[in-house]
């Protein structure tokens, strides 16, 4: 089996048996067959492979995927400095609200994010509950999963207190698929010990390869706990945490030091559905699509497709023009760290000046080659005026990949959400605030080297007298394209953390971590303020828009979600005391 996601469909009764039963803290229970009749090897795999299905940012009744989406394009891309919700004004105005920091707890995009989050933790936990039930089992095949099962409730745990600060944990000590007041637990602790709990087990657990793609090793089970070590790298006003950078960076070392992965050669390589699971791939969310099925297809990211064809559906998450900024380079082809959004990269005329070749990997904007589909326009943009020229990229698979199932922008191009050189840049992070300020210069080197390969610049094309046409030009580059590694040592610590942050978001833009990675860092307000007083003056919606410190860096907690955590009249949730 290549995919375990491409089996779900095989195993629709175990999805069936649990899709009313395990939406705690939400729905009440409608009726379940027992789990014992489940007790088997086959059946705790099919229950598992049920966790795995929450991954896609699918299988939540009364939802739409991208409220769910694991790739986080709403959560940490719109509302972040990265990207506008896009299409117009009046389409999911839940987003605009997010858009705008305007979070409400009756939002239904945070409440069915937080449905979809609690539904995988149950289907984690049942897993873990029907194992222990299970007795024709090799002792192998039981370690395994219970690795798996905790790997993903770590998972999903990390995501909910990603979203919230003060989220529940739910263990299979206290659930109970029978009983779901079992579920209803106070929110009363911080959750990242028992987190890191988990994905330590999965450590111990996991075998350093699997014989299936898709699911976890022991070395993505060590590089997501690395991340949560990471996002408590910090406090809330940006001071670090030296003891757990140090853990971290003990981790990150570990695997940089197994030479078990490495970058690919070209950017690009990252972003297509041929080239995915390669080597510098440590966990994907595994898509799959064929002529007849597109149930476990990448759904969430349907939207965030240009509006031409041939996707012609729906012109969200653009990417904003601080973004785009944020890619010119000086004469030396390096970042301009202070001054990138002094000046606007211009659209309606050929911009001339040096860029870094990632943005036109990252984003789609006038003159240059969509992918391998046609030279983008103003054609792609459903409303120009509302939310400017550029459109998203990265998600969107190439030609071959496209049309395959019902809906064309339904794919199989998975979402690479931990890739080694984001392993390498947190061991930079590291580097810098507890070790060698010139040990982080060499490892974002690493990763600007990579991008300066001419074999991965977007190449110029010509439109064609049709539409859809185009000539590529042999060996020359779609624009100025200019970047150099640091050569100088770096001696300030305040610059160097400066060029490494940046240097993340030139890397990750438009993969939904950049609202978390400002989180995480403490800085939040100061850089989203500064976003807004520049945007507002190009996107009119965003005039009353204000980042307020120490409330918007997390969601409130789901009314619908404290309303039913009654337990004898009274919610065992608590609201964030910011909201």
């Amino acid at each position: 089996m290549k995919n375990i996601i491409k089996i779900i469909s095989s195993l629709i009764i175990v999805l069936v048996v649990f899709s009313c039963s395990d939406e705690f803290l939400t729905n009440e229970p409608q009726g379940q067959f027992s789990s014992s009749g489940l007790a088997t090897e086959e059946g705790v795999d099919g229950i598992l492979i049920g966790a795995y299905k929450m991954l896609s940012g699918t299988g939540l009744d009364g939802q739409a995927p991208w409220e769910n989406d694991v790739q986080n394009w709403v959560f940490g891309g719109i509302a972040s400095d990265d990207a506008y919700k896009g299409t117009d004004a009046g389409d999911q105005p839940e987003q605009s609200f997010i858009e705008a920091y305007d979070f409400q707890a009756f939002n239904n995009h945070i409440t069915n994010k937080w449905r979809g989050l609690f539904k995988g933790i149950a289907r984690a936990n049942d897993a873990l509950n029907t194992l222990k039930k299970v007795e024709q089992i090799s002792d192998e095949k039981r370690n395994r999963i219970i690795g798996e099962a905790r790997f993903l409730r770590g998972f999903f745990h990390m995501e909910a207190r990603k979203m919230w600060r003060n989220p529940p944990y739910i263990s299979d000590e206290v659930f109970d698929i029978n009983d779901v007041e079992s579920t209803k637990v106070p929110n009363d602790i911080e959750i990242w010990p028992l987190i890191e709990a988990d994905f330590q087990d999965a450590i111990n657990r996991l075998p350093e390869v699997q014989n299936q793609i898709g699911r976890p090793t022991k070395w993505a089970a060590m590089a997501f706990l690395a991340k949560a070590k990471m996002y408590q790298g910090w406090d809330a006003n940006g001071n670090p945490n030296s003891a757990k950078l140090q853990e971290a960076k003990q981790l990150l070392d570990q695997i940089v030091n197994s030479n078990r992965f490495s970058l690919v050669d070209k950017f690009e390589d990252n972003f297509l559905v041929a080239t995915r699971n390669n080597r510098e791939s440590i966990f994907e969310i595994q898509y799959a699509i064929n002529s007849a099925n597109d149930q476990a297809s990448n759904q969430g990211v349907g939207l965030a497709h240009p509006y031409t064809d041939p996707w012609g559906c729906c012109g969200f998450y653009q990417a904003s023009q601080n973004l785009v900024n944020a890619y010119k380079t000086n004469s030396e082809g390096l970042p301009l760290l202070d001054s990138f959004n002094d000046s606007d990269v211009t659209w309606q005329t050929e911009f001339t000046g040096p860029l870094d070749p990632r943005l036109d990997h990252t984003l789609g904007r006038p003159g240059i080659l969509f992918k391998d589909f046609k030279i983008h326009g103003t054609d792609f943009i459903r409303d120009l005026s509302y939310a400017g020229p550029y459109s998203s990229k990265k998600h969107v698979s190439e030609a071959a990949g496209f049309g395959v199932g019902g809906w064309g922008n339904l794919t199989a191009n998975n979402y690479r959400i931990m890739r080694y050189s984001m392993i390498l840049l947190w061991l930079a992070e590291a580097e810098v605030e507890i070790g060698s300020l010139e040990r982080a210069r060499e490892l974002v080197n690493t990763i600007r080297r990579r991008a300066a390969n001419p074999a991965g610049f977007v190449p110029k094309a010509i439109q064609g007298s049709n539409r859809n046409d185009y000539t590529i030009v042999p060996g020359q580059p779609a624009a100025n394209y200019k970047i150099s590694t640091y050569n100088s040592p770096w001696a300030d610590k305040n610059t160097a953390r400066k060029a490494v942050r940046f240097e993340t978001r030139l890397e990750f833009a438009m993969e939904g971590h950049r609202f978390f990675d400002l989180q995480r860092w403490g800085v939040s307000a100061e850089v989203l303020n500064a976003y807004l007083n520049v945007e507002k003056t190009k996107r009119v919606y965003l005039s009353n828009a204000v980042f307020t410190k120490g409330k918007n860096e997390f969601y409130p907690i789901p009314i619908q979600a404290i309303d039913r955590s009654l337990k004898d009249g009274v919610p065992t949730l608590k609201q964030d005391p910011a909201y």
